[in-house]
């Protein structure tokens, strides 16, 4: 908005000094437009720093939580291959009792061919376990 004054200089004026005038406001129109932009610049370079900022952190955060799930999914799959272990010994260990339990009964009816039989299963089958058993255990170390 210009002033009462400027107007009234503006057209009161001969046609030079009314360019001169006109020149002089259109200079500081400029001025005023190239200030707003710098600080609408400056403001959106603050902000660009501000979300740039932001996005880092939110990566830093998607790694940790990456990193995290990582090392569950590998103790998941260590506790299955514990479990899946336990319920192989359990089995066997089944097994063994059942054997255990026939010889002592054909021992009780005196059928002491079908307990010798079945005590060489047994050790047969006990010689194996260990053998496993030794083969995981340097397998861990």
């Amino acid at each position: 908005m210009t002033s009462f004054w400027l107007n009234r200089r503006l057209y009161g004026a001969d046609l030079a000094s009314r360019s001169a005038i006109l020149r002089l406001r259109n200079k500081q129109k400029r001025k005023s437009a190239m200030k707003n932009l710098k600080t609408g610049f400056q403001r959106l370079k603050a902000e660009m720093q501000e979300i740039s900022k932001d996005q880092q952190s939110i990566k830093e955060g998607q790694k940790q939580v990456r990193e995290k799930l990582e090392a569950i999914e590998a103790e998941c799959a260590q506790l299955r291959k514990d479990t899946d272990l336990m319920i192989k010994q359990s089995a066997a260990s089944k097994l063994n009792l059942c054997l255990m339990f026939k010889i002592l009964k054909a021992r009780e009816e005196g059928d002491f061919l079908k307990a010798t039989q079945l005590a060489q299963l047994l050790r047969t089958i006990l010689t194996r376990q260990n053998e496993q058993r030794q083969g995981i255990y340097i397998m861990e170390k």
